[in-house]
């Protein structure tokens, strides 16, 4: 009996690769007499014992699922097996789908590559058919090395949510996908090559959507490329969700998407708005505003629709709305970052991830490199270090600043304070660059506490702004996203009195504090009052603990 190995190594424990289990889906299937296993790891997990692992399992096959962020581990050990076993190597995976030939070249140890879609491919290999018939695979064959195009399978691949899987999940983050392919062709991405967009059986996706569901997981993500490309589809999985939370779906599960905002309808809006608090996540790329970008990277977006669409989500609440900007693309400069981030925050979304244009094997970007001039790493994820329009300079300083906004803003721990500082300007990329660029030459350690008082000594130092409000937000924002209670130092206002409203709330039987919760409580410098947090129910979209507002009782 040939055993075959399918190693997967992500990029955290959280995190759980689905290629291994469509794989394994497949050959159970279509080869019996085969015996297939799945071996986890993480990129942080030492190599010795993920090899040790590999190698006690005795395999004639070892198959690996290759990305940016595991390429090196995955090469490195495929080295180790061969030096001490006589096994067959394979790798696949979007790494290595459209680079099959340097990457045989340069790895003598690898002996196959499949391209594209990989469970047809897998499972006849595992079966004994010669290379030669294989679709998508790429081989040596005597000193040549023969390369194929990426294969698009036809039909919906088996399920890979078996009870093995399932056991294995043990409530990591769970995979979902409903399609395959995506409608559009951007030219920094590989989803557009893969056919266009097929969906998979509309009964099959809701039957997953509830098995996910059940898993004991958190967080089901789709990880189809553009969810809502055929409305209809979207507007009736969104409507089995709603209608089975709290039912087949339990409650406190939560569905993450992303989707193509300026094609959302009147319709799907409604029906989102619909959705229970923190149910679903919707993922929106924005990429840019710049126009002429967007006609570089063949991005066909209507941006007034979009950002109208983007508040509509927004207005109920109900919704964590994640939206990005690249920057290193085409005929992005400073001004053109500062104009896209000006416009993106604008909309007020829950996270705004400011990224780095990676140009991966495979996309239309990298094979049109000389005219943009881009200076990339060669090494994996190759990020652009610098572009016609944006230094070298210019991307590290994007890069200061984009490691700030993410703890200051997308961490989610000061959204009122946020809310005050976009208040105080007309271009919040300036005051965000100004307070990243503070915090970065004055900070000594990366503690929550040091980043708190140095964002508030900037802006107390800044025109326009009130001291005593800037200490009253941050200590609200502190309280509310924390469930600690406790405030630094710089942000307590000591007092009896504190003591004497705490006894005068639990006298109270409306604002008694329930066994076992716990509070926290500070006064208010703006303002004759104080404020009060039990640490009871926090919101899912915001991450917030709802503040209670009392005027001082005497």
């Amino acid at each position: 009996m040939l055993k075959a190995v399918i190693c997967a190594i992500n990029s955290k424990f959280v995190h759980s690769c689905l290629a291994p289990w469509y794989l394994k889906a497949m050959v159970d299937e279509l080869c019996p007499d085969v015996y297939c296993k799945i071996i986890e790891g993480t990129i942080n997990e030492r190599e010795e014992k993920i090899l040790e692992r590999i190698l006690e399992s005795d395999a004639d096959v070892v198959a690996f699922s290759a990305y940016i962020w595991n390429i090196k581990l995955v090469l490195s050990l495929a080295k180790a097996i061969k030096k001490k076993r006589s096994v067959k190597i394979l790798l696949g995976g979007p790494e290595v789908s459209y680079n099959a030939k340097a990457v045989l070249e340069a790895n003598p140890f690898v002996d196959y590559i499949i391209s594209g879609e990989g469970e047809i491919p897998f499972a006849k290999l595992c079966a004994g058919v010669n290379a030669s018939e294989i679709e998508g695979l790429c081989y040596r064959s005597n000193a040549e090395i023969v390369v194929n195009e990426p294969y698009i399978m036809i039909g919906d691949p088996p399920s890979p949510y078996t009870d093995e899987y399932l056991e294995t999940l043990n409530g990591r983050i769970a995979y979902l996908e409903t399609s395959r392919g995506c409608p559009y062709h951007c030219a920094f991405c590989l989803s557009g090559r893969c056919g266009g967009v097929r969906f998979f059986d509309i009964e099959r996706s809701k039957k997953d959507i509830l098995i996910l569901a059940r898993s004991g997981t958190k967080t089901v993500k789709l990880i189809d490329r553009t969810f809502n490309a055929d409305k209809k589809r979207a507007k009736e999985l969104f409507e089995f969700i709603i209608n089975s939370y709290g039912k087949e779906i339990p409650q406190n599960v939560c569905f993450h998407f992303e989707i193509e905002g300026d094609i959302l309808d009147d319709e799907i809006i409604s029906v989102l708005a619909s959705a229970p608090v923190g149910l679903f996540q919707m993922e929106i790329g924005l990429q840019s505003f710049n126009e002429k970008t967007l006609h570089a990277i063949d991005r066909k977006t209507n941006m007034s629709k979009l950002c109208e669409n983007v508040k509509r989500l927004l207005a109920p609440q109900n919704i964590h709305i994640h939206i990005d900007l690249i920057a290193g693309l085409p005929y992005e400069d400073l001004n053109s970052l500062e104009n896209s981030f000006n416009s993106a925050i604008a909309l007020r979304p829950h996270m705004l991830q400011l990224g780095f244009l990676k140009l991966l094997y495979g996309a239309k970007l990298r094979e049109e490199t000389s005219e943009s001039n881009f200076d990339y790493s060669s090494e994996p994820p190759y990020e652009v270090k610098s572009t016609k329009w944006l230094s070298c300079d210019d991307m590290e300083k994007f890069h200061i600043i984009e490691d700030f906004f993410d703890r200051f803003y997308n961490s989610r721990r000061f959204p009122s304070l946020n809310e005050y500082v976009l208040n105080l300007t007309e271009n919040p990329f300036n005051l965000y660059t100004g307070l990243a660029f503070f915090v970065k030459n004055n900070e000594k350690s990366r503690t929550l506490d040091e980043l708190s008082s140095l964002v508030y000594e900037y802006l107390c130092a800044l025109d326009g702004t009130d001291k005593n409000i800037v200490r009253d937000l941050m200590a609200t924002d502190r309280l509310s996203t924390n469930k600690m209670g406790a405030l630094p130092e710089f942000l307590k206002i000591h007092s009896p009195k504190l003591k004497e409203y705490l006894n005068e709330l639990e006298k109270n039987p409306k604002t008694k504090r329930k066994q076992g919760i716990k509070r926290a409580i500070t006064l208010l410098a703006s303002e004759k009052s104080f404020i009060y947090v039990d640490y009871d129910i926090q919101n899912p979209v915001t991450g917030k603990y709802e503040i209670f507002k009392r005027h001082n009782f005497t």
